[in-house]
């Protein structure tokens, strides 16, 4: 393997044993502050419909969006910010 071309994963640990890849995180939603416009309601039923949208408990504090997929995470967006600025690995 050519040690030049090697990549380096870094992991968001987003809640409840998940993990996604940094570099394909879109963005982070609070919830709370999102669920009431028209926009992004019609954004998760979508993506409900897709089948592209994890379950959405009461304890969903953020949304973490990927290109294939949207994540529910009990972690806030703030705290989830920081640690893709902080580029933490997990």
């Amino acid at each position: 393997m050519d040690c030049a071309r090697r990549e380096i994963l870094l992991l968001l640990h987003i809640g409840s044993d998940v993990t996604v890849r940094l570099a394909e995180v879109i963005a982070i939603l609070d919830l709370e502050r999102t669920e009431n416009a028209p926009a992004t309601r019609e954004y998760l039923q979508m993506a409900r419909v897709e089948k592209r949208l994890g379950e959405i408990g009461e304890d969903v504090k953020s949304l973490v969006v990927t290109e294939r997929m949207i994540y529910p995470s009990p972690i806030s967006s703030v705290t989830l910010a920081r640690r893709a600025a902080a580029r933490e690995v997990f």
